[in-house]
């Protein structure tokens, strides 16, 4: 019989807090099932493998990051949009980076996979935001995978203590916010030389 109070969505969120302290590669399910006070066999009984832990986690996560985008960015546009959707990101790397680093490659199962519907979220909240920039559709794409690529690198190497020099790493944040904010300016129609 399972323990009481002891479902998937207890045994995904003490992984994913367990993934925060030590890193979401040392996640085991002994180190899980240690945590919850149980014999490692019980966790079977609501999370059939390691790698279906990992796809929740990664599920919990996308789904957390989602709604911290789409509340930071609600009824802003333009530079404010990006810079709370571009701080919203960083932040929730920062106070999480076990289970966000779990949302890196985790791929969804099908349309209906909760995964999948997180990551959509996500994607339409900052998409919401480069529309303001009037990317052009055959472009959006680009424009996510760059504001993507700057927000994951810079968030990452934060969260990782990679910026140890003595620059101050919120002004640099600051600094690719205008980067981004710039760049994302010169792709609307009529910004073109």
């Amino acid at each position: 019989m399972p323990r009481a109070g002891l479902n998937q969505a207890t045994v995904v969120a003490a992984a994913a807090a367990l993934a925060d302290e030590i890193g979401y590669s040392a996640v085991t399910m002994g180190l899980v099932a240690e945590r919850l006070g149980v014999r490692t066999p019980s966790l079977y009984k609501h999370i059939g493998s390691l790698a279906e832990l990992g796809h929740g986690i990664a599920t919990l996560a996308m789904t957390e990051a989602a709604d911290a985008i789409r509340d930071a960015v609600s009824g802003l546009s333009g530079r404010d949009a990006l810079d709370a959707m571009c701080r919203a990101y960083r932040d929730y790397v920062l106070k999480h980076p076990g289970r966000y680093s779990a949302t890196t490659g985790e791929p969804a199962t099908g349309p209906d996979d909760p995964l999948a519907l997180a990551g959509e979220r996500a994607i339409g909240a900052i998409s919401a935001v480069l529309r303001g920039y009037r990317i052009p559709a055959g472009e959006m794409d680009h424009a996510l995978r760059t504001v993507r690529s700057l927000l994951h690198g810079f968030a990452t190497l934060q969260a990782a203590n990679g910026f140890q020099w003595d620059a101050d790493a919120e002004e640099s944040f600051t600094w690719l916010i205008d980067f981004a904010h710039r760049g994302l300016t010169s792709t609307s129609p009529g910004s073109r030389s």
